[in-house]
């Protein structure tokens, strides 16, 4: 399953009976990320990759035209899955702002607790894309975090977008601090703290 069908929950082209086998990209990719938010994007060459995974560097082109479009593979589907996944718990819940914000906070903590690999190369790798796909992600997510400003200017109507963007982003903060953390709590309880402290941050009182 690839990273953006991990995000949403769903699998392309195939029933929910019958999930899609991981192909040899996938793990490749898998295997680049881990190290690309290990050692940074310019401490990885493509023979570390092809060690890792098992082949020889040159094999790799098979697959991917070099690092670049490994770093764009692993972040541009993974926007639009929660681009979309957002979307979608917003649309289960139409009417409920406080279940929407909820169900928001739900599936990015799922997600952030799931893949703090990703979310290290968004936060330290993403300038090193070409401009286009650069561009390309974030839009991706900006139009995210326009869902939650949606629901949280219902919630708090005395905040304005811009107000209830500042809020947004801090919730992402927090969320997205899963590459820090380290494993003394166990992943149910790191689940629990985090969304209880999202929901606070995005609906304790402001001044």
């Amino acid at each position: 399953m690839t990273l953006e069908q991990q995000v949403t929950g769903a699998t392309p082209g195939a029933t929910p009976a019958s999930p899609r086998r991981r192909s040899r990209r996938d793990e490749i990719l898998e295997i680049a990320v881990g190290l690309f938010a290990a050692r940074g994007y310019h401490g990885v060459s493509m023979d570390d990759i092809g060690s890792a995974a098992g082949v020889t560097g040159p094999a790799l082109y098979h697959h991917f035209a070099g690092k670049e479009a490994m770093l764009a593979a692993a972040l541009t589907p993974v926007s639009q899955g929660l681009l979309d996944g957002g979307r979608q718990r917003v649309a289960e819940h139409t009417g409920q702002p406080q279940a929407i914000l909820e169900s928001l906070i739900d599936f990015h903590v799922d997600f952030a607790l799931a893949h703090p690999a990703v979310i290290a190369l968004h936060l330290h790798e993403l300038d090193r894309l070409p401009d286009e796909p650069r561009r390309q992600i974030r839009r991706l997510q900006r139009l995210y975090v326009e869902e939650w400003v949606s629901v949280l200017t219902v919630l708090r109507p005395g905040l304005d977008a811009g107000e209830a963007r500042v809020l947004a982003h801090a919730a992402f903060g927090l969320m997205n601090s899963t590459p820090f953390l380290g494993g003394e709590v166990d992943r149910r309880r790191r689940a629990a703290l985090l969304r209880a402290a999202t929901l606070a941050a995005l609906l304790g009182p402001v001044s």
